[in-house]
């Protein structure tokens, strides 16, 4: 049994946070460990900011991440890593972030400039973490980018306890056919 573990997950509504959210908490019930988790949807369907919160351990006694203390915080885009890492990312935590840009407005109309990977490392930096990036190269379909992230996070070792067996099962839980099967090939050993 690992003592509490908390993480973050951010992403922008269509990227599949919830699957992803959904597939981890199975995943480490699959392992034996206590979790509980909740999503938080805000402007999903308007390609707005979408988070999850998972903590595991058994003093965990509310699904919710506080501030400053994430464990692991994992961002399925760019923008979201920066924005996720600088503030639920704790001292020495791990922000494992998916390349990818999907830029918000203030961006898009010239306010702000697009997030680069330096600013991810800084965000990370800032709290003496660790950024480890995940590409999308040689994914068949974008939309898998949720199930590369978990297997980044099982092959790497970042939660306790966790592994690829584990999220294995959680997926062949949540899917079936052609789709479980394409998923199941990311978690390849």
């Amino acid at each position: 049994m690992i003592g509490n573990f908390d993480i973050y997950i951010a992403g922008v509504g269509g990227q599949g946070i919830g699957l992803l959210s959904e597939a981890l908490i199975r995943a480490l019930d699959h392992a034996g460990l206590e979790v509980k988790g909740c999503d938080t949807h805000g402007l999903a369907q308007r390609g707005g900011s979408v988070s999850s919160h998972v903590r595991v351990g058994a003093g965990a006694h509310s699904p919710l991440v506080s501030e400053g203390s994430a464990d692991l915080v994992v961002a399925l885009e760019r923008h979201e890593a920066v924005s996720a890492g600088r503030k639920y990312l704790k001292e020495g935590g791990v922000l494992l972030w998916f390349d990818a840009s999907w830029q918000p407005l203030d961006v898009r109309l010239g306010k702000e400039g697009a997030a680069t990977e330096e600013d991810v490392e800084e965000a990370a930096s800032l709290r003496k973490g660790r950024a480890l990036r995940v590409d999308g190269e040689g994914l068949p379909d974008p939309r898998m980018q949720n199930v590369a992230i978990l297997a980044a996070v099982c092959r790497r070792g970042l939660v306790p306890g966790l592994s690829l067996q584990h999220a294995r099962a959680a997926l062949s839980d949540l899917m079936a056919g052609g789709a479980l099967e394409a998923n199941l090939a990311l978690l390849a050993d």
